[in-house]
């Protein structure tokens, strides 16, 4: 594996979803609705919303990615979670989690541990909810994560070992997302650089990353849509801090830079495999 082919296969992804404009259908955070289904999009994919247990299972049937957000908890949640998730399982979905909010409440920690057997094919979270994870599912000793509400304490290289246990548990990919990003498929582990300071201060820039994991997992393997994904956040949210005044303009322009920047591919970007 070297930066070159990385990059290949990336951009290969990018041009595969504006072509073929895929869905990848949510059950996500009700704060982040709009902005997940916009960033998707955005990049070329196509977003359909859901909530009920059916159409979660109706919808891992037609899709071949999905994308889980932990961030809202309903009631009807533990009937449609686990369906929707044994459905994407049953038919090859390469579906995304991001456990936000892990630690908070015991119906999502049930459902989490559930999910251990559906093997989401993308986890998409920050350090703290990856170590977390990691220890819930016990694929690693034991420990206290830095998990402070849906924020991280911990730093992303702290999460090293739990994300490739996660990713070799789930024959897919972990991505660490912090001031530096980290992408692992359980024996690759790529560090991007990039981003922007205005990304922790608009609602829904995590959640709606793993949304787009989702839209590129259903044209490349799970390791290149987390990392196309990612890489793409970081080129796009560089090139809208540089034109914006503040959080409110900085989320109109990044959007603008996620349709422009993956319509003209990853140019400015820095990865280091390690």
């Amino acid at each position: 594996m070297n930066k070159n082919t990385l990059l290949a296969e990336v951009n290969s992804a990018l041009v595969a979803v504006r072509k073929n404009n895929p869905l990848a259908p949510s059950i996500t955070n009700t704060v982040t609705i709009n902005f997940v289904a916009n960033a998707q999009l955005a990049c070329g994919g196509s977003a359909a919303m859901v909530y009920l247990a059916d159409e979660g299972e109706m919808m891992a049937k037609i899709s071949r990615s999905m994308y889980i957000n932990m961030g809202t908890q309903f009631t009807c949640y533990p009937e449609t979670l686990p369906r929707t998730a044994k459905a994407c399982l049953e038919s090859e979905n390469k579906w995304v989690l991001d456990p936000v909010g892990i630690g908070i409440g015991e119906q999502r920690t049930q459902l989490l541990m559930k999910f251990k057997e559906f093997k989401p094919k993308i986890i998409r979270a920050n350090a703290s909810e990856v170590i977390a994870l990691a220890s819930l599912w016990e694929l690693t000793e034991k420990t206290e994560s830095g998990v402070r509400g849906v924020d991280s304490t911990d730093e992303v290289m702290s999460a090293k070992e739990a994300a490739m246990a996660i990713a070799k548990h789930t024959e897919g990919a972990v991505a660490v997302s912090g001031k530096i990003d980290l992408v692992t498929d359980g024996t690759n582990v790529v560090l991007c650089h990039g981003g922007s300071e205005f990304l922790p201060m608009i609602t829904g820039a995590g959640c709606s990353l793993g949304g787009v994991c989702a839209v590129y997992a259903t044209q490349a393997n799970p390791f290149i849509a987390a990392l196309t994904a990612t890489l793409l956040y970081n080129e796009a949210s560089m090139k809208a801090e540089k034109i914006s005044k503040g959080p409110g303009t900085f989320q109109a322009n990044f959007l603008d830079q996620l349709y422009l920047v993956s319509s003209s591919g990853i140019q400015d970007t820095s990865i280091e495999i390690i």
